[in-house]
């Protein structure tokens, strides 16, 4: 990792709470979770749930990273371990149809779509990226991506994401993503960014 991002480790399941708040915060006023979750009241809590179980069933695979101070989580899926089976998030149904509400189940229906797009072959897949509104800019995200990152270009693997932000498609150019497609989601969802990276040549 370049000397000037700020440290980062694998988390474990004693950080859920922080990753949790983490990115309860950074997605808070997310496009798609602001749609897909009908329920306006405490938004920022049911997002931070619903990204936090996701967090959980990613720490199996060792590949969630976050910074020293928690303030920035990257959740990865390594190859062949991006699909999430049903019954594992059913495992924690009573607290996600507390965070989404009944209302919202068409809605996250319609996130489907993102998986039939989903490529097939071997890559990395970067789940969730979030950093806490207070803390960004000082490359904290650039922190928690960079050991997949480079992990991707020593094993020459290709990396890929799902962005609902068009402004943070610059972000993710400058660490090598390009834009693939778009994905329009139904019941008048907005719009996603699919991205693809591949393996740079280590330096040195």
């Amino acid at each position: 990792m370049p000397p000037d991002l700020p440290d980062v480790r694998r988390a474990t399941v004693d950080d859920l709470p922080t990753i949790q708040r983490t990115l309860g915060r950074a997605f808070s006023d997310d496009p798609v979770w602001s749609w897909a979750i009908k329920k306006r009241t405490g938004l920022e809590e049911r997002i931070g749930v619903v990204l936090g179980i996701a967090a959980r069933l990613h720490l199996t695979h060792e590949s969630v990273w976050m910074t020293n101070d928690g303030r920035s989580v990257a959740v990865w899926a390594p190859p062949k371990q991006w699909r999430v089976a049903p019954q594992r998030f059913l495992r924690h149904a009573p607290r996600s149809l507390w965070a989404v509400g009944l209302r919202s189940l068409p809605a996250l229906a319609a996130l489907g779509e993102t998986e039939r797009r989903h490529p097939r072959g071997d890559h990395w897949y970067l789940a969730v990226l979030g950093t806490d509104p207070d803390a960004q800019g000082r490359g904290l995200a650039s922190a928690a991506m960079a050991p997949v990152l480079e992990h991707c270009d020593v094993e020459g693997s290709g990396a890929y994401l799902e962005s609902s932000k068009e402004q943070n498609i610059a972000f993710y150019a400058r660490h090598g993503f390009e834009v693939t497609g778009t994905i329009d989601l139904s019941r008048g969802g907005p719009r996603i960014w699919t991205m693809w990276r591949d393996p740079r040549e280590p330096e040195g």
